[in-house]
């Protein structure tokens, strides 16, 4: 019996083409968002931890580099919609960029909503 031979990736695949390297970097940005998320979790438990925490100047700036991690993640996900939400009206595909447009108007939508309920 004959094995498939396959081609030997090295690990710096993703530094090759500036696609793959955009790939690499929204899904290191998931794993920040997810690791801030069980942040927050463990400081509900602890609440007077959090509350010292949130008052100290490190959690200002680990604020800011989630929030410009999470914002990358979000305009990659919003550029990728079109290629994964493909719409028709009638025989007519409708174009990309409406999608997208339409993605971002959503995206802004539900962040005016969740500041609306949380700043009013």
């Amino acid at each position: 019996m004959s094995t498939e031979w396959r081609r030997p990736l090295p690990r710096t695949w993703w530094l090759r083409r500036p696609v793959y390297f955009q790939f690499m970097i929204r899904e290191l940005t998931s794993l920040v968002v997810l690791a801030y998320t069980g942040l927050i979790f463990w400081g509900l438990w602890s609440l007077p931890s959090l509350i010292e925490f949130l008052d100290s100047r490190l959690s200002v700036w680990l604020h800011l580099l989630v929030l410009v991690f999470a914002l990358f993640h979000t305009g990659t996900w919003i550029a990728l919609t079109p290629k994964v939400v493909v719409l028709w009206r009638g025989d007519d595909q409708i174009e990309p960029d409406v999608i997208a447009g339409l993605a971002s108007i959503g995206f802004v939508a539900v962040t005016g909503v969740v500041l609306w309920l949380v700043l009013g």
